[in-house]
């Protein structure tokens, strides 16, 4: 037991505490960044959720959508979310159970996903969309941007159908 608690104590004592606090703030920016695309988005912050992306975004919703990976510019991104998210009463995501890794200035940060979409429909009120993402990231002028955003589809529940009718609800504003 006394070998056991010796390396214990100096395996502890080889880490250097002053980068183990510069990746965990680090690993907080990160999340902080993908945190703040989705609750720009929530809130229709379009100028927020483009201020998230780099220059160039890997988007891959094919997963869901069947449609295949595309490099994308935040303005492309925002302009198609536009045409159906503003068309809800309201939208919720919720994000967690991070998994982050920095190396230098670059990262991969990982996390579950729910989206639920509200509009009132005498079918069913709700859209709920359920899955994770996977988020590639790069320090440019020492703030993280998203450079690829990946859904993984698990799962919806509830009415579908609330898409179509708040992409109408878009086109007749």
């Amino acid at each position: 037991m006394k070998t056991v608690t010796m390396m214990m104590i100096f395996l502890l004592g080889c880490q250097n505490p002053q980068k183990t606090a510069m990746t965990m703030d680090e690993t907080s920016r990160i999340q902080e960044t993908v945190t703040k695309l989705f609750v720009g988005s929530d809130n229709r912050d379009w100028n927020g959720v483009e201020a998230q992306f780099a220059s160039k975004v890997l988007l891959d919703y094919s997963s869901m959508t069947g449609n295949t990976a595309a490099e994308v510019t935040p303005k492309e991104i925002t302009t198609a979310w536009k045409t159906v998210l503003p068309g809800f009463s309201h939208t919720h995501h919720q994000i967690g159970n991070f998994i982050t890794k920095v190396d230098e200035d670059e990262a991969k940060s990982s996390c579950y996903g729910t989206a639920t979409h509200y509009l009132e429909d005498e079918n069913g009120s709700l859209w709920t969309v359920v899955g994770s993402y996977d988020f590639d990231l790069k320090k440019i002028e020492n703030d993280w941007k998203i450079s690829a955003m990946t859904f993984h589809y698990k799962y919806q529940d509830g009415n579908g159908k609330l898409v179509e009718k708040a992409i109408e609800n878009v086109k007749n504003k």
